[in-house]
This record gives structure tokens, C-alpha cells and sequence, in this order.
């Protein structure tokens, strides 16, 4: 009886999505051209997936992009109509010789010039790494750390060794293209409306509440469509923190000794950054909306070290799938988004087309 009641149901609703022009993704692998998806809770386990991990492995065994499936050729074209309105471009990279001291013990950029001709022709040498500033997290960077396992299966010797390969190589993403609709939760200016506190070198968490009450005070409601609100299937997700307002406030000498406090993984790490808070209510709406991306201003985007067991690099990079973008400039963004009182724009990116790279340099802009 209960298998006949479920039979029909499952019937009824595709005959509502023909009638309705809708298609709900229930089987593995998903068609990124469905109008909607599973919750976290309700997301189907993958018969490829390892027992006892909370993957969201749902675009096929062999896929490297994860997420960017979302940013399909119907959503990119509407983005594109819909958001460019007046042509104005706004960089969301830093320089690259910025910080002048990286996070985390990573190598500072070095740039030289080589004389080809004098006073004819000229190159020039880089010498960096490509999580110093303005960067992607690629799905090679972080593993679901329980079980050492990254993105689709991809473990450590798929990176590095004998037998190492392109499993989630980086150049998987430059080869798909990144664009769509951003949209920019600019937290730091509510914090400082309503008086509330955020110093960016601890770790103070940015809840879902506070980042639901952000989005309430900008006219935006940051449920996804599925649930009533306004962030689209596919949508490039900013917020604003306002770390890299903090660093250039700073005395060069005081940011460049911040940046090297000491660094182990766990609650004892001095590496300190503010961001958005471990908990569920933060992984249900991250994971829910189907963001393409998501980014903030920050080192980490997630406050650091973490307070629960878990990181959500790991979600996000490991079960998920989903692009992680760090130190990414949104002051100017910010300001165009008051003065416009807007806040979507469209947004490229151009990842580096690394074969075996790890991540890459954002490379973005955003159109108004």
C-alpha cells in the first residue's frame, strides 16, 4: 500500500512538472538544468559515494566542477539580460603583490622584469602562490578531513606522487568558464549600523540570523526561491565582512606581523579571522540555496579557527562541490551597490588553466 501511495505521488509530480514546465532532480545524476533540488537533508547518497560521509556527490562519478554545473548556458544568458544595465565594470581582485605578507605561511609574490631589447621589448617573471590574495579554493585544496577524502573520490595520490592525475584539477573549471548573477550580503556595513561589533583578525562568527537580518535591511530575502526568497538556483554568493577595510587601515607593519602569528590546524591556531559561523542553520542555507560559488573578503570566509568539529572548507570544497573564493575586494563592489541601491550584478571570473592545479586567482569583475 505505502509503495503504491509513493508510486503515485512520484507520478502526480511529474505530471505537475510537465504541466508546470519544472523539473525536480531526484536521481544521481542530477541535470543541472532542473528548477529544483533537495534540501541537504533530503539529498540522495551517491552508490559511488564512502560510507558514513555526508557527501552531495550528485553530478556524476566522473565530475570536476561540482557547482559551476549550475551556471548553464539558460541561467548565464538571463543573468547577463537581467543584471547588465549600465555597462560599469568594478575589479574584485587586489594586487597581486597584496598582502604584502600572506596568511598561512604562503610564499609573498615576487615579480621581476627581464630585458628582452633594451628600450625595445620586455617580459616579465611571477613567482607566487596562487593562495596569497585574491584566490579560489579548488575542490584539491581541502579534504573532508575524517576520512582524507576530497571532491568525487579524489584522495592525496591523485594530487601528488606516481600516480597522480587530473582528478579536480583546476583547469576542469577554466575549461567550463565561470559566470552568472552575483549577489553581495554586505554584513560589515549592517554591523556598523546597528552598532555591532566584528574585529577581522578573531574569530568572530557571522550567524545565518545575522546574515538573514543583512539581507532583510538591503530589501533582499536570502531564503532560496524554492523557499520563497530571492537568491536563484545557480546565484554567486559575496559577503562582505570587511576584512580588506581593516587591512588598509592598518599600519603595513602591524598587518604583515598579524599575518604571521603561528598556524596549526585546530582550536589552538593563531591564525584568527573573522567569518561565517559553524552551524547548522549556516551549512542548511549554504547548501540549500545552490549557489555556483561562494565568496567573501576574508582569508577563510568561515571565522578561524573553527569552534565545532568540523570545518565548512570541508562541505563546501569536499561534499559539495561548491567553489570557495577568499580575500576577494568588495569595497568598491559595495560602494557601487549603495549608490545604485542594487545588489546583483553580474559577475566573470577567468580561473587559471592549470592542468593539475590546486586553485587559482579569481580574476573577476563585476557589470552593472
Amino acid at each position: 500500500m505505502a509503495d503504491s501511495k509513493a508510486i503515485a505521488q512520484n507520478r502526480l509530480g511529474q505530471v505537475k512538472n510537465f504541466l508546470t514546465m519544472k523539473k525536480t532532480a531526484t536521481t544521481i545524476p542530477f541535470d543541472p538544468n532542473c528548477t529544483k533540488f533537495p534540501q541537504r537533508k533530503d539529498v540522495p547518497r551517491a552508490p559511488y559515494a564512502p560510507p558514513g560521509v555526508p557527501t552531495a556527490w550528485v553530478w556524476g562519478e566522473t565530475d570536476f566542477i561540482g557547482r559551476l554545473n549550475l551556471l548553464t548556458p539558460t541561467r548565464v544568458k538571463a543573468a547577463a539580460a537581467s543584471e547588465i544595465k549600465t555597462g560599469e565594470m568594478v575589479s574584485l581582485n587586489l594586487p597581486l603583490n597584496h598582502p604584502e605578507v600572506p596568511a598561512f605561511a604562503r610564499q609573498s609574490f615576487k615579480h621581476e622584469i627581464k630585458t628582452l631589447a633594451e628600450n625595445i621589448a620586455y617580459d616579465d617573471e611571477y613567482q607566487l602562490n596562487t593562495q596569497s590574495g585574491t584566490q579560489w579554493d579548488g575542490f584539491r585544496h581541502f579534504a573532508w578531513v575524517p576520512t582524507h577524502t576530497f571532491y568525487n573520490n579524489t584522495h592525496g595520490e591523485d594530487i601528488v606522487g606516481p600516480k597522480a592525475n587530473h582528478k579536480c584539477s583546476i583547469h576542469h573549471w577554466s575549461n567550463h568558464g565561470i559566470a552568472g548573477r552575483g549577489i553581495l550580503l554586505d554584513y560589515r556595513s549592517y554591523a556598523e549600523k546597528k552598532g555591532v561589533a566584528l574585529n577581522s583578525y578573531e574569530a568572530d562568527r557571522i550567524s545565518y540570523a545575522e546574515l538573514e537580518a543583512c539581507g532583510r535591511d538591503q530589501g533582499i530575502d536570502i531564503r532560496p526561491q524554492a523557499q520563497g526568497g530571492d537568491i536563484n538556483i545557480g546565484d554567486m554568493l559575496f559577503i562582505r565582512s570587511g576584512f580588506i577595510k581593516t587591512y588598509y587601515g592598518k599600519p603595513v607593519e602591524e598587518r604583515n606581523q598579524l599575518a604571521l602569528r603561528h598556524h596549526e590546524l585546530g582550536a589552538n591556531d593563531g591564525q584568527r579571522y573573522a567569518g561565517v559561523k559553524q552551524e547548522d542553520a549556516m551549512l542548511d542555507w549554504l547548501h540549500d540555496c545552490y549557489f555556483a560559488t561562494v565568496a567573501g573578503d576574508s582569508p577563510t570566509f568561515e571565522a578561524w579557527p573553527s569552534n565545532q568539529e568540523y570545518y565548512i572548507h570541508e562541505y563546501l570544497l569536499a561534499m559539495w562541490g561548491c567553489p570557495l573564493g577568499e580575500m576577494v575586494d568588495l569595497e568598491k563592489l559595495a560602494q557601487t551597490c549603495r549608490e545604485k541601491n542594487r545588489w546583483t550584478f553580474f559577475v566573470t571570473s577567468a580561473p587559471a588553466n592549470v592542468p593539475g592545479g590546486i586553485a587559482t586567482h579569481v580574476n573577476g569583475t563585476a557589470i552593472f
